[in-house]
């Protein structure tokens, strides 16, 4: 059998680089990269195990014999080890086996950077390699206009393995007939973004993905790597861009993964108060090891690199920042000023978000971030962790919680709808109705909605017109968009014979004009966040339960009126105050007949004419009729 041969990537550069922590492209090294030395083809292995006294691939092409491909540890203390194997090549099956220093226990390890892992649960890497030919030219030149922060950003989030399913075969949908189905739907609906729940590899289905095995493969449960580029490349085609939640705070303690890795505390921090996480049950990474922040920058610019993503929507970061997060008194331990904040974690996010900009700044970074911590996304240098964008779990919190009351108890919690705006601007926040909030019988967005089903219908399109006309931009997760019914579960397709009725379809339609309208209308994303994009007209119509403002982008004449009434009782000749002469038009209405309303509109007069009438502390005013629990949109005309 072929002995292992001594071959190296790595230039004492990368070395150390590697030691400083700052090697932001590990993946071209580490892993199992097919070559050929000497004219011979075959594969190289690199692997991480400093607390390692022996290393040996083992695989498919030894029968997983132990000692049959020892690996060279390298001279210069990095505790890498590597070596090139003739004749294994793509497709072959691999572990690494791991003799420790510590007591001599032994590991059998998949490879940290594999590219394709095996179809859980089998729990192997294999080697692989591809030529894929990528086609979205177009999209990578101009993304930076679609991603900036002055454009519309509509998501939809998607869990590939319930959004749909091939029903006669009860399977997933694979990465191609996603690339066909899927980005069809998304186009058709006008969303500008999909954001997909994790797609590395990850062993165990209730985990949604977010407990990561195989940080640098996609998961093999819907197909090949290069079938995953071309599901993102159909999308890039279709002018859809492309997010990934991405995992950087916990992983699982599964045998074959990063836990415990070369019978040290290798990837995950030794004091368990700072490297374990109670809720999930998991391992932190130890963001105070230069060589584990390199891994994950990394990991984070390989996707970004290797896959086109478009941004990263990065998980759990509350959890990440505070050493006390779901722990009591006594089961933490201060930083060195003696506060909660966990100053390792907020460098490494620094760093990367630095990185990450630096190499692709026609990219966004996303925090779900659910603390008061400053400055998540602000720059850098400015003292910020340096995201894009943060959640707006506030927002999210109190619009449920104020759509799921009656009506008529509405006028009593007014500022529940309002508050947001008290801090709206104080980061660049996305507006997210995610996957977390129709789960756990909390219930669907829908099933909320108090009343009968007309209420509760339009009680949804009045959520989701407050929700696009707010300042920020917007996620929503997949199903919503129907009228849901039931709560998500991760192991079923959506509900997609809802469609057949009636109510469903009408919401579905409205969901898309909806996306269309804030799609053509600057003043609800040219200044998402900035003051300057937002006024308030009124907000203390408690009686009424009435709130109305105005959006406004970089050209005065795009500017629009919103009035939300958020009861059913129709208000004939209500008055607004508005800041110029002239008339409104009426540009938007949730209540139309096509998505399901009563129909109630102001286009049934010629004109609404605005007056020489002080009202709202604004010099002038005009009187317009709010249909039931609506949103309605007016346009400014001379």
């Amino acid at each position: 059998m072929a002995q292992v041969q001594v071959h190296s990537l790595f230039s004492e550069f990368d070395i150390n680089l590697f030691k400083a922590g700052k090697h932001y492209r590990l993946y071209e090294k580490f892993g199992s990269h097919i070559t050929t030395v000497k004219g011979i083809e075959g594969t190289y292995f690199a692997v991480w195990a400093p607390t390692a006294k022996q290393v040996s691939v083992i695989g498919d092409f030894n029968f997983w014999i132990e000692g049959e491909h020892q690996l060279n540890v390298r001279w210069d203390s990095s505790g890498i080890w590597e070596g090139f194997i003739p004749t294994v090549g793509k497709g072959n099956i691999y572990k690494y086996k791991i003799q420790s220093h510590n007591n001599d226990i032994k590991t059998e390890k998949a490879d940290p950077y594999a590219r394709r892992c095996e179809h859980p649960p089998k729990t192997a890497s294999i080697v692989w390699d591809d030529t894929y030919k990528w086609k979205d030219t177009d999209w990578m030149k101009k993304r930076k206009k679609h991603n900036a922060l002055d454009a519309p950003y509509s998501v939809y989030e998607v869990h590939l393995g319930s959004w749909k399913r091939h029903l006669e075969e009860d399977r997933f949908l694979s990465y191609y007939e996603l690339a066909d189905e899927l980005v069809t739907y998304v186009k058709d609906m006008n969303f500008t973004h999909v954001e997909l729940m994790p797609i590395m590899e990850y062993p165990y289905d209730p985990s949604w993905g977010y407990q990561l095995t195989g940080y640098f493969a996609p998961t093999s449960r819907f197909g090949y790597p290069e079938e995953f580029k071309y599901l993102v490349d159909k999308l890039h085609q279709n002018d859809i861009g492309i997010i990934l939640d991405w995992v950087p705070s916990h992983f699982p303690e599964d045998a074959h993964g990063l836990g415990f890795f070369d019978g040290s505390n290798l990837y995950e921090h030794p004091d368990r108060r700072k490297g374990y996480h109670q809720d999930w049950k998991s391992l932190i990474f130890n963001y105070e090891r230069n060589e584990v922040k390199s891994f994950l920058i990394s990991n984070a610019i390989f996707w970004m690199d290797q896959y086109h993503a478009d941004g990263l929507r990065v998980d759990a970061v509350a959890s990440m920042l505070f050493l006390d997060y779901s722990r009591e008194d006594g089961e933490w331990e201060p930083n060195i000023y003696g506060g909660r904040e966990n100053l390792a974690a907020i460098e490494f996010l620094k760093e990367l978000n630095q990185e990450v900009y630096a190499s692709f700044p026609d990219v966004q970074t996303i925090a779900e971030e659910s603390t008061a911590f400053p400055g998540v996304s602000k720059p850098v240098f400015l003292g910020g962790l340096g995201f894009g964008m943060k959640w707006m779990m506030g927002w999210m919190h109190d619009t449920l919680e104020y759509f799921g009351k009656d009506p008529i108890y509405r006028k009593y919690h007014q500022n529940d709808i309002t508050f947001s705006l008290a801090y709206a601007f104080s980061e660049n926040f996305m507006l997210p109705l995610s996957h977390d909030e129709v789960v756990y019988g909390k219930n669907s967005i829908l099933g909320r909605m108090p009343g009968d089903e007309w209420q509760r219908f339009a009680n949804l399109r009045l959520l989701f017109g407050c929700m696009f006309t707010h300042p920020g931009t917007k996620l929503m997760f997949m199903g919503t968009e129907f009228g849901q019914y039931n709560e998500w579960n991760f192991q079923e397709s959506l509900d997609w014979n809802l469609l057949e009725f009636e109510p469903h379809k009408n919401f579905q339609q409205y969901y898309k004009a909806l996306n269309t309208f804030y799609k053509s209308t600057p003043a609800l994303f040219e200044k998402a966040f900035t003051s300057e994009g937002f006024e308030w007209i009124s907000y203390d119509d408690h009686e009424n339960c009435v709130i109305s403002y105005l959006r406004k982008g970089y050209q005065a004449e795009n500017d629009v009126v919103v009035v939300c009434n958020l009861t059913p009782t129709i208000r004939e000749n209500y008055l607004i105050g508005l800041p110029i002469k002239g008339r409104l038009i009426e540009i938007f209405n949730s209540d139309d007949i096509d998505f399901g309303g009563s129909g109630v509109t102001n286009k049934t007069k010629k004109q609404v004419l605005i007056t020489k009438k002080s009202w709202n502390g604004k010099e002038y005013s005009a009187e317009i009729t709010l249909p039931p629990l609506a949103v309605t949109v007016f346009q400014f005309k001379s």
